[in-house]
């Protein structure tokens, strides 16, 4: 088995067991997406837009990419910073948003903790200044690009680390 048959098996795979785990804790659970095949022969996922929200849609091209390499300044399902994978996620989705984290901490209007919705981008302070922004999936959960060496993954965002780095969630309008 190649190696990229196998990494397509542990997205799926991960993209099921994180399904599973949100219509658990009483949410809906992601909505099976078909994939087409782009012009250029590649797959492409062709997202149901009916009763889904473009947070909803973002969260699901997101979670997509589980697996895909950390990479500074990637924006590509070739490798993603934390930035890059959430712009990512909502050109997917049908919406632009600024490129980076500051850029998105600026320009995306804040929301409260308790009015978090799936789709949110969380914004954290790690080193001194707002630098990183993952996006939130529900149930205290989100989807990032971590850092170099690692992968796009979801966390859960009352891990001592996240708790503590986490200063606010945002939403495009």
């Amino acid at each position: 088995m190649s190696s990229l048959q196998l990494s397509m098996k542990y997205r799926i795979a991960a993209i099921c067991v994180i399904s599973v785990i949100m219509s658990a804790c009483g949410h809906e659970p992601v909505r099976r997406v078909s994939v087409g095949k782009s012009a250029a022969g590649g797959n492409v996922p062709e997202l149901r837009t009916k009763n889904r929200t473009v947070g909803e849609r973002a969260a699901v091209v997101a979670l997509r990419q589980l697996g895909v390499p950390y990479v500074y300044g990637g924006s590509t399902d070739q490798g993603f910073d934390c930035s890059g994978l959430v712009q990512y996620a909502y050109a997917g989705a049908g919406r632009r948003i600024p490129r980076t984290t500051s850029e998105q901490w600026r320009q995306l209007t804040p929301v409260k903790d308790r009015d978090m919705r799936v789709g949110d981008l969380l914004f954290f302070r790690i080193g001194g200044s707002i630098s990183h922004v993952g996006l939130y999936l529900g149930d205290r959960r989100f989807v990032h690009a971590p850092s170099s060496g690692r992968q796009v993954s979801v966390e859960v965002l009352d891990s001592d680390f996240y708790r503590h780095a986490f200063v606010r969630a945002a939403r495009p309008n």
